[in-house]
């Protein structure tokens, strides 16, 4: 598929990212204190770069752990079949989770990456998330926490990419398409 051509225009900035991940570990340390560890689990690969900032803000005892899901691929769209490409290694019965997404659109890939991980029976189980977009939610989820609401773009930046590219932006932009 020839790549059109596109610009990126900043809609949060790094500044502002960095500013709410702060906010968002205090609540998370509130709701997990008294811990012995938390399971942090980044949902891949558009999470890393959030999920490295949640833990070096977090002051919990954390362990990282990954998990591979994907319903897009290449495309801008959704398919709406959530594949397991990569599980996590650890146990997590009766340990206190935390899974990381990078951002929740139709709700498809995290309703079902929620269902798997309960039913591995988590002690508490809570879910975070940078970006929400309600307008596209067809499941019916929202993440425990939520960095930021945006509108139906399609954004890159901050781990995000768009065909595994701009995920090293430091902020997150809104790709316009220029023909």
């Amino acid at each position: 598929m020839p790549e059109r051509p596109y610009v990126i225009d900043q809609m949060i900035s790094a500044k502002s990212i960095a500013a709410r991940i702060e906010e968002l570990c205090e609540e998370i340390a509130t709701e997990f204190e008294g811990t012995n560890k938390l399971v942090v689990v980044g949902l891949l690969r558009g999470s890393f770069v959030f999920i490295a900032d949640l833990v070096r803000e977090l002051e919990l005892p954390v362990e990282v752990d990954f998990l591979e899901a994907s319903s897009y691929g290449n495309s801008m769209e959704s398919s709406r079949e959530v594949r397991i490409l990569k599980d996590i290694r650890g146990e997590i019965e009766g340990r206190d989770v935390l899974v990381v997404e990078d951002i929740v659109d139709t709700g498809h890939t995290l309703t079902h990456v929620v269902h798997i991980l309960e039913s591995r029976k988590p002690a508490r189980l809570k879910t975070i998330a940078l970006l929400d977009k309600p307008s596209r939610r067809e499941a019916d989820i929202r993440a425990d926490w939520i960095g930021f609401s945006i509108p139906d773009e399609f954004v890159v930046g901050y781990g995000i990419d768009f065909a595994q590219r701009n995920r090293n932006l430091p902020y997150i932009g809104k790709v316009r398409f220029t023909e």
